[in-house]
C-alpha cells in the first residue's frame, strides 16, 4: 500500500493576512479591508520578529495613494513604521527601495515638494526594479498635481502604463490610465472623455473601488459642466457613498467641493456658510489643501458677512499668497480668493492674485483629480483685473474665458463669464461697449434660462451688492420674512414681534424697554414708516445720535475728560428715553426695568433669529449681522 502523501505545511497566519491585504488593495481597491489586514499582519509580524513581513505590512498600510493617513498621529505612525521596517531589511534590497520610495512620497507631499520622490524615482529606474519603479511613478505623479507640472505628469503616467506590463499588475495599469485621464482633464484636452471611456470599460470588466470613486467624481464634474444640477447633486451623493465604502479619506471633502460648485453656479453659495465653517477645520482634509478657506471667504462675502470673509482672507494671506502650497487645489484656491476679493472690493489682494495666476491662463480651474471645474482660469484673471480697476485687461480675459468655456462645454461657466464680461464692458465705457454689454447680457439671460438659472440685473456693478432691507409680513399666526428674492416663514412669537418692529424702521434705534412695553408691530407689509411720531422723543434720539458721534471722535482722539462728560450726558438721555416710553404712557424706573427689558428683549430676538436661520440660513445670516440688541436695539442693513 502506498504511503499517504504528507500534508502541506500550514501557511503562517501573517502570510494569510498579507495576501488578503494585497488582494483587497491591488485587486479590489478596498482600502478599508486592506488596512485591517495589513494592520493585523504588522502586529503579528512584530510579535514574531519577522522583518520581511513587517516591511510588507508597512508598505501595505501606506495604501494606494500618497497621504492616505490624514491625522498628524496617523501620519507620524506610518512614517515611524516605514523607517522601522527600513532599519530591519537589507539596504540594497528591492523592499528597501520600495520603502524609501514610499517615505519620500509621504514626506514630499506633506511639504508641498517633489525633489525627494523624483530623486528616488531615478534610483528605481537605475535599479531595474519594476515594482519599485511603478510605485515611484504613481507617487511622484501624485506629488506633482499642481499647475506647473502638466508635461512632466503626462510623461510619468505614460511610463507607468508601460511599466504595468512588466509588473503584470492590473492595478498599475488602472492607475496609469487614471492618472492619464486626470491629466487630460486638467489640461482641457479634448480627448479626455475618450480616455475616461476606456477607464470605464476596464472597471465594467472588473471593478476597483478606489479607482471607481475617482471616476464617479469626474462624472459629477461633467454633469455640473452640462448644467444638470439636480442630477449632479444626486451623483455627488452616490459618489460620496462610494468613497466612504472604498475607505478614501477624500469622500467628504470632495462632496463638499462638488456641492459648492453646484451652489456657486445656482447663485446659492451663501447657503453653504454653516457647512463650510465646519468643514474648513475637518482633519480629513489634505494638509496641502487651502481651498476650503477660500470657499468659506466666498460664501461669507456672498452672504454679507464681511467680518468672516475678511478674516478668512487674512488667514489665507497671513504669510503671503506665495506661501500657499502649489497642490492640486491651488488654482481653485486662488480663484476663490479672487472672487472673495471682488465681493469685498479688495483691489490689492486681487492684483496679487492676478500676478500669480497669469501664467496659468490657458488651464481650466479644476479641483483635485478633476472632481469639480470652475471654468477657464481666464475668468479668474478677468475678475481679479476688474476688481483692481483694470477694465481693458478684464474685458480681454473674460472674452477669452467665454471662448475657453465653450470649448470644454462648461455651460454654466459660459453664462457666468458672459455676465462678468458685460460688467467689464460697462466699466470700461468705450464707444460701442454699452451695446456689446447689452448683447452679452441678452445672451447670458438666454443661456441661464435654458439651465434654469437667473442672472443679476444688468446694472449690478462689480463688488458687494448694495444693502437691501428685509421685510416682515404678519400672516395669521405666522410671519413671512423676505430679503431680496428669498423668503422664510416662521410662527408668531414675542421675539418676532420685536424683530418686526426693528425691521419696520431700518437704521432707527429703539430702546429695549419700548419693545418690551408692547410696541405694536404693523401686521401688514411694512414700508419703513417711523415707529413713533412723538416730537420730544425724536429730539432725544437726535441728541443721542450726535452724542454718540461726538463720543467716537473724542475717544479716538484721546480726549478722555470731555468724553467722560459727554458719556454722562448720553446716559442721562438714555434714562430719559426709558422713562418717557411705554404702552399707554406707563412710566418705568431706570435702570431696573430697563435692564430687565434689555435682557428679555435680547433673548427673545436671539431665539427668533435662530428659528429664522433654521428656516433659511441666508436670511438668518443677514439678520444676525444686521440686528443689534442691547439697551438700544436696531436693524442696520
Amino acid at each position: 500500500m502506498d504511503e499517504a502523501a504528507p500534508a502541506p505545511a500550514p501557511v503562517p497566519a501573517v502570510e494569510v493576512l498579507l495576501a488578503g491585504g494585497r488582494h483587497a488593495l491591488a485587486t479590489d481597491g478596498d482600502l478599508v479591508t486592506s488596512r485591517e489586514r495589513f494592520e493585523h499582519a504588522y502586529r503579528e509580524a512584530e510579535r514574531a520578529g519577522d522583518a520581511s513581513a513587517i516591511a510588507a505590512a508597512a508598505l501595505g498600510l501606506a495604501g494606494l495613494w500618497v497621504h492616505e493617513q490624514r491625522t498628524l498621529a496617523g501620519t507620524m505612525q506610518l512614517q515611524a513604521r516605514l523607517r522601522h521596517a527600513l532599519s530591519l531589511v537589507e539596504p540594497n534590497s528591492s523592499v528597501a527601495l520600495q520603502l524609501r520610495v514610499r517615505l519620500a512620497g509621504e514626506i514630499d507631499y506633506r511639504a508641498g515638494e517633489h525633489a525627494g520622490i523624483l530623486g528616488v524615482l531615478e534610483e528605481a529606474r537605475r535599479a531595474e526594479d519594476p515594482m519599485a519603479r511603478a510605485e515611484a511613478l504613481s507617487l511622484a505623479h501624485h506629488c506633482l498635481l499642481g499647475p506647473d507640472h502638466g508635461p512632466l505628469r503626462r510623461g510619468l503616467a505614460a511610463e507607468l502604463i508601460e511599466e504595468s506590463f512588466r509588473t503584470a499588475r492590473r492595478s498599475d495599469l488602472l492607475m496609469g490610465l487614471l492618472w492619464q485621464t486626470v491629466d487630460m482633464f486638467l489640461d482641457a484636452d479634448p480627448q479626455a472623455r475618450r480616455r475616461l471611456s476606456e477607464l470605464r470599460a476596464m472597471l465594467a470588466d472588473r471593478d476597483h473601488l478606489a479607482v471607481r470613486f475617482v471616476v464617479s467624481a469626474i462624472e459629477v464634474m461633467l454633469e455640473i459642466r452640462a448644467g444638470r444640477f439636480a442630477e449632479a447633486e444626486k451623483l455627488a451623493t452616490v459618489c460620496a457613498e462610494r468613497g466612504a465604502t472604498a475607505g478614501d479619506a477624500d469622500w467628504a471633502g470632495w462632496f463638499g467641493g462638488q456641492l459648492f460648485a453646484i451652489r456657486w453656479y445656482q447663485g446659492r453659495v451663501a447657503e453653504l456658510l454653516p457647512m463650510l465653517g465646519e468643514l474648513v477645520h475637518s482633519p480629513t482634509l489634505s494638509v496641502v489643501d487651502s481651498s476650503y478657506f477660500a470657499a468659506l471667504a466666498v460664501a461669507a462675502a456672498a452672504a454679507g458677512d464681511r467680518l468672516t470673509a475678511t478674516a478668512t482672507l487674512a488667514t489665507l494671506c497671513r504669510n503671503g499668497l506665495a506661501d500657499l502650497p502649489r497642490s492640486s487645489t491651488w488654482l481653485v484656491t486662488m480663484s476663490g480668493i479672487a472672487e472673495a476679493a471682488h465681493l469685498l472690493g479688495d483691489a490689492d489682494t486681487a492684483a496679487r492674485v492676478y500676478a500669480m495666476v497669469r501664467p496659468y491662463a490657458h488651464l481650466p480651474t479644476m479641483v483635485s483629480l478633476g472632481i469639480a471645474c470652475f471654468g477657464s482660469t481666464h475668468h479668474t484673471l478677468g475678475i481679479a483685473a476688474m476688481t483692481a480697476g483694470e477694465a481693458d485687461t478684464a474685458v480681454e480675459h473674460l472674452a477669452e474665458a467665454i471662448r475657453a468655456n465653450l470649448a470644454i462645454m462648461h455651460w454654466p461657466a459660459v453664462t457666468a463669464s458672459r455676465v462678468q464680461y458685460a460688467r467689464a464692458l460697462a466699466m470700461r465705457g468705450r464707444p460701442g461697449d454699452a451695446a456689446a454689454a447689452q448683447e452679452a447680457w441678452a445672451a447670458a439671460r438666454e443661456e441661464a434660462g435654458a439651465l434654469g438659472l437667473t442672472v443679476a440685473d444688468a446694472d449690478a456693478g462689480p463688488g458687494p451688492r448694495p444693502s437691501r432691507a428685509a421685510v416682515c409680513t404678519r400672516e395669521g399666526e405666522s410671519w413671512r420674512i423676505e430679503w431680496g428674492e428669498r423668503a422664510a416663514v416662521i410662527g408668531h412669537s414675542v421675539g418676532m414681534t420685536h424683530l418686526a418692529a426693528l425691521v419696520a424702521s431700518p437704521g432707527a434705534e429703539v430702546h429695549a424697554a419700548e419693545l418690551a412695553g408692547g410696541l405694536t408691530a404693523p401686521s401688514t407689509r411694512m414700508s419703513g414708516q417711523p415707529l413713533l411720531d412723538d416730537t420730544a422723543l425724536g429730539q432725544y434720539r437726535e441728541r443721542l445720535a450726535r452724542l454718540s458721534a461726538d463720543l467716537d471722535e473724542l475717544e479716538s482722539g484721546g480726549e478722555d475728560a470731555r468724553a467722560a462728560r459727554l458719556r454722562a450726558e448720553r446716559d442721562w438721555v438714555i434714562t430719559e428715553l426709558a422713562a418717557a416710553t411705554g404702552l399707554a404712557g406707563r412710566t418705568r424706573r431706570f435702570p431696573d426695568e430697563a435692564e430687565r427689558a434689555r435682557i428679555a428683549v435680547g433673548k427673545a430676538i436671539r431665539r427668533t433669529l435662530a428659528r429664522i436661520h433654521a428656516a433659511d440660513p441666508v436670511i438668518g445670516a443677514h439678520l444676525r449681522d444686521t440686528v443689534r440688541t442691547g439697551m438700544l436695539c436696531s436693524y442696520q442693513p
